[in-house]
Parts: C-alpha cells; sequence; structure tokens
C-alpha cells in the first residue's frame, strides 16, 4: 500500500509540474507573440509615417477581404491619381481605408445598373420603346452613372471646406479661452473638441482626430500638418504652420492664439463688407431683367393707346 501510494503522489506532481510548466510556456509564448506583432506594428507605421501614409489610428487596407481584392484592382494603375482621388475623398469627409474602392464600386454600379433598370423597365413595359432612343437612354444614363459620383464628391468637398473655413474662428476663440485659462495644448484639442461638437461637428471631428493622434504617440507637429493636409482650408494651413513655428521658436502659445484669433475675426468681417459691397451689383441684373420692362412698359402703354385710338378711325375711314 505504501509502494502503490508513493507512486501515486509521484504521479500526481508530476502532473501538476507538467500543467503548470504547460501553462507557463504558453503564457510566455503569448507574451512573445503579443510583443512581436506591436513590434511589426510599429515598423509599419513608422514606414506610413515616412511615406505619408494613413498613420498611427487607422490601417490603410479595407478590413472585408472583396474590398481588399477590388482596391488592389483599382488602384493598380497610376499611383498619383489614387493619391489625389483619396485626397479628394478624405477632404469630403471619407477618409476610411475602403473609400476609394467603395467610390470605383459605387461609379460601376451606376455606370451598368442603371442601363440594366432601364432595359428591363423596357422589357417589362407593355409597351416598349426600341430602337435608337433605348441605345441613347441607356448610354446617358451610363454616363451619369459615371459622372455623378464624382460631381457628389467634389461638391461635397466644397461645402467642407466652406464649413470648416466658417467654423474654424468659434473654435479657434474657445481654444484661446482654454489656453488662457490654464489648460495645455493638447488638452484644449480635446476640451474644445467636446465642446463644440454640438454645433460645429466638422471642426470638432477634426481637433479630435488631432488629440487621438497626439495620445497615440505621434508629435505636435506631425498631428498639425496631417490636419492641414486633410482638411486643405487656408485658415487651417496657417494655423498649423503657426503652431509648429510657436514651438520651435519656443514662443508664446497663448500671445500667438490670441493674435491669429483677432486676425481670422477681421478677416471674417472684411469678407461681410466684402460680400456686402457686391450687393448692388448682383442686383443689377434682375432689376434690368424684371423691373426695368415693368417701368417701360408702364410708361409707354398710355401713349400707345393713344395712337392705336387716334389712328384706328382714320384707317376705318381708308
Amino acid at each position: 500500500m505504501d509502494a502503490l501510494f508513493s507512486i501515486g503522489l509521484q504521479l500526481g506532481v508530476f502532473l501538476a509540474v507538467a500543467v503548470m510548466a504547460l501553462l507557463a510556456f504558453r503564457q510566455v509564448e503569448a507574451g512573445s507573440a503579443l510583443r512581436r506583432r506591436m513590434r511589426e506594428r510599429a515598423v509599419s507605421g513608422a514606414t506610413m509615417t515616412a511615406s505619408g501614409g494613413a498613420g498611427l489610428l487607422k490601417d490603410t487596407k479595407p478590413k472585408a477581404s472583396w474590398l481588399g481584392w477590388l482596391q488592389s484592382r483599382t488602384t493598380s494603375g497610376d499611383e498619383k491619381k489614387r493619391s489625389r482621388l483619396a485626397k479628394t475623398l478624405a477632404e469630403a469627409g471619407f477618409d476610411q481605408p475602403a473609400a476609394v474602392p467603395l467610390y470605383f464600386l459605387a461609379r460601376v454600379i451606376g455606370a451598368v445598373g442603371l442601363p440594366a433598370a432601364l432595359l428591363i423597365a423596357q422589357k417589362l413595359s407593355p409597351n416598349p420603346v426600341v430602337g435608337l432612343p433605348v441605345i441613347a437612354g441607356a448610354l446617358l444614363l451610363c454616363g451619369r452613372g459615371l459622372v455623378v459620383p464624382a460631381i457628389f464628391i467634389d461638391l461635397r468637398a466644397v461645402g467642407r471646406r466652406e464649413r470648416l473655413e466658417h467654423q474654424f474662428p468659434d473654435a479657434l476663440d474657445l481654444m484661446v479661452v482654454c489656453v488662457e485659462a490654464g489648460l495645455g495644448v493638447d488638452a484644449a484639442f480635446i476640451r474644445v473638441s467636446h465642446e463644440i461638437a454640438p454645433s460645429h461637428p466638422e471642426i470638432s471631428g477634426e481637433f479630435g482626430r488631432v488629440s487621438q493622434e497626439l495620445r497615440a504617440g505621434r508629435s505636435r507637429a506631425d498631428a498639425l500638418r496631417r490636419m492641414a493636409d486633410r482638411v486643405n482650408v487656408d485658415a487651417l494651413r496657417a494655423f498649423a504652420a503657426l503652431m509648429i513655428q510657436t514651438d520651435s521658436l519656443g514662443a508664446s502659445i497663448t500671445q500667438t492664439l490670441r493674435s491669429y484669433s483677432g486676425e481670422l475675426r477681421e478677416r471674417r468681417f472684411l469678407r461681410g463688407e466684402e460680400k456686402a459691397m457686391r450687393i448692388p451689383v448682383l442686383l443689377t441684373l434682375p432689376l434690368v431683367a424684371c423691373i426695368l420692362p415693368v417701368i417701360i412698359t408702364a410708361l409707354l402703354l398710355p401713349a400707345g393707346l393713344d395712337v392705336v385710338h387716334n389712328l384706328m378711325p382714320a384707317l376705318k375711314r381708308h
């Protein structure tokens, strides 16, 4: 009995040690795999940063496999053209990794789907139109499906740039208040992005993106440069250059922000005066086209009626 008990005890100790060693080995392996993934991610992030890629916070490839395949098929041509398209989509607010392939997919669906819908509708119609009108309509719908997404992106980018330019002075005034109250610049970005989110969503999103990049470890200069390149607004470009220069020279951030805020306020006032000065010029065409014919008619109508009234008897006598 003592021998069996001793053998069982040794087996139990051996199994316990083996289980503990296996658990420890798995823990060490998981830790090494995690460190390896973090190191590879850091290297890829540094490579993207050096080449002007997407950065620390977002992947450059879409998560869906079919979108990745579509991106590889649509971006195999001119890289400069693809970068310009991605920049335009980012200016319009579509900065997701799948924005470019989805844009091409929308154009393909529009170019193929609209003519197909027309042909199916003519097929199901009791009185179908055949011949040249159907071909012309299908070609017109195909061209519209190709052109409409591009026009939509351009108009959305222009509108977003105008909204950002309009919203930025208010955000800058609030940032001046935050910095003067004792907050740091990084904390001021976070505070301003939260405060103006309901009324100024575009500039709030850009400031929130800057704060996320700063928390992720990106330098303030790189985050500001990326924001300026992303939005393509002159006021924000000047703001980013001014902040970078202030940091490099060691000047006062508060004084710099206050001076630039006053300059933007004066620029907005001058822009309003310029629009007010253009009103008389813009009103000239409606006045000439609408009011002037009415005035001429009101002035000449009595004389015309008198002439007709006096000439009618003479014409009847002859």
